[in-house]
């Protein structure tokens, strides 16, 4: 999910009012995905670019509330100055958006929405007012220096980034604290990256090729350096591209499908990486699923990319048990493990606000069990590469040898490993094993 610059379809009063409504509900612990797809089309580009830039930038908007205010406020007025202040801090950060004035009137009027007492509103505009000169200065000398992890994550995500990347936690956070970019990979069944680039020139949307993530060559990827709406996409609705980080797409491109390959996407929703593999060969796809919200989305994809077909079956099932297989070994496996989704905190930055510690714990268990699971259904000769979205050794290095030493026909073949957040990609860990047999 990239949110785009900000779109102003709907009045800033009200999706403040809204995004501060969201954020509620992630700080009591709802997906913030969940929320905004409850949203009407209209609402939700402003909504989620107002929501994911609040939580982005939590550490430093609560310094200044606290700063103003030494007493800690309600929740619900908490949250509306945690998205008027984040519009500041990105306006004085980025030179773009909303005049001061104007922030503080549509903040002070969605406070009137929200919270009705005389008392909420007079806050929100003394303390607004004196953030907008912090932060925004008549003189336009901006005073305030942006801060270097203006994040938040828990005390306990911290230790272990320290523990594992004492010289890069920092840059990991920094990175990971700014907009993602809009990532495209060109369906090559339709277009080739220079014929898609042509068309997206003719509509008067600039594009960069993508050549490389950790030393994988990536041809199919392309950088759209100002964002703009899916629909604005040439043919994206006939399926001439998808959206997809550029990290996300080598998964299927280090798993080389083949034709004639009978090859499992275990753990699939929503599809981007089972499209992929169909894209790249003429194989034969089953794409599993337990979550039964998620699975509608893979058929979803496919059908926008027009890659539904006989040789494609969604299944739903839990890839840690042989309930839903047919007993066909297959030549492939491509295991996106369920985990702590630690690595694309850029483009959900609610995860660090819904994670605890013992999570990384039970997410490490399941993926033990589905790699075992995975393991038994792979042919001999076969090839199965295993990929989590995050970060945490314990999600990563540490499987791929627990599962190397549990495994004494898995042979190690060249990937990446841990691959950390970038200009260009989120952080994934990648490894990729061949099973030896007669």
């Amino acid at each position: 999910m990239t949110d785009q610059k900000t779109p102003r379809s709907l009045p800033l009063s009200e999706a403040i009012t809204i995004a501060a409504q969201a954020i509620s509900e992630v700080i009591s612990g709802r997906s913030l995905t969940e929320v905004l797809d409850q949203l009407e089309p209209h609402e939700r580009p402003i909504v989620q670019s107002l929501s994911f830039d609040a939580l982005r930038k939590w550490v430093r908007s609560h310094e200044l509330i606290k700063q103003f205010i030494p007493k800690t406020p309600p929740p619900e007025t908490d949250h509306l100055l945690s998205v008027a202040i984040a519009l500041f801090l990105q306006d004085a950060t980025e030179g773009k958006g909303y005049p001061a004035h104007t922030i503080v009137d549509q903040a002070v009027k969605a406070c009137g929405e929200y919270d009705k007492t005389m008392y909420a509103k007079g806050l929100m505009n003394a303390v607004l007012r004196k953030v907008s000169l912090l932060v925004q200065p008549p003189e336009g000398d901006r005073r305030y220096p942006p801060d270097p992890i203006p994040m938040y994550v828990p005390a306990w995500w911290r230790a272990n980034l320290k523990r594992n990347y004492s010289k890069q936690w920092q840059a990991i956070l920094f990175q990971q604290a700014k907009r993602a970019p809009l990532i495209l990979r060109v369906n090559q069944r339709q277009y080739t990256r220079e014929q898609y680039q042509s068309l997206l020139s003719d509509a008067g949307i600039a594009s960069k090729p993508i050549d490389e993530v950790a030393g994988i060559a990536l041809p199919s990827a392309l950088l759209i350096p100002e964002a703009v709406p899916v629909s604005d996409l040439p043919g994206f609705y006939s399926g001439a591209v998808s959206v997809q980080d550029a990290g996300a797409q080598l998964a299927a491109i280090l798993l080389n499908p083949q034709d004639g390959e009978l090859v499992l996407d275990a753990c699939a929703a929503p599809g981007g990486k089972t499209a992929h593999l169909l894209e790249l060969a003429d194989c034969s796809v089953q794409a599993l699923e337990l979550d039964g919200e998620r699975i509608g989305k893979i058929g979803g994809n496919l059908d926008r990319l027009r890659l539904h077909s006989d040789k494609v079956r969604v299944l739903r099932g839990d890839a840690s048990k042989a309930a839903w297989w047919d007993g066909i070994p297959f030549d492939k496996i491509l295991l996106d493990a369920p985990c702590s989704a630690s690595g694309i905190v850029s483009r959900h930055p609610d995860i660090p606000f819904l994670r605890r510690e013992a999570d990384v714990r039970a997410l490490q268990e399941r993926q033990r069990g589905i790699l075992n699971q995975a393991w038994n259904m792979l042919k001999p000769g076969g090839a199965l590469l295993y990929v989590t979205c995050s970060i945490f050794f314990e999600e990563g290095e540490d499987q791929a040898a627990w599962f190397a030493e549990q495994h004494r026909d898995a042979v190690r073949l060249g990937a990446p490993g841990q691959i950390l957040p970038g200009e260009l990609n989120d952080g994934f860990y990648y490894a990729l094993f061949k099973k030896n047999g007669p």
